[in-house]
């Protein structure tokens, strides 16, 4: 039996953008467009609605913060 919020779809009915993976982006949808700057790079189109709701950042910023910079092209 499956909850709600379990594996890729928490609470607010947004799923992980790549789920498994180090990434706690949250997937784009026609609800959730991926249309918002990431808040210390201002990359354009790297968060969306709920990823900003969180304090998100985008992926490759959480990765250099966090010291694990992998050099993939988000």
């Amino acid at each position: 039996m499956r909850y709600r919020g379990e594996d890729n779809e928490d609470f607010d009915g947004h799923g992980f953008a790549d789920p498994g993976c180090r990434s706690a982006l949250r997937a784009s949808s026609r609800r959730n467009p991926r249309n918002l700057p990431c808040p210390n790079c201002g990359a354009k189109n790297r968060l969306t609605p709920a990823d900003r709701a969180r304090g998100y950042q985008c992926d490759a910023c959480a990765d250099r913060a966090e010291g694990s910079y992998f050099g993939g092209d988000y």
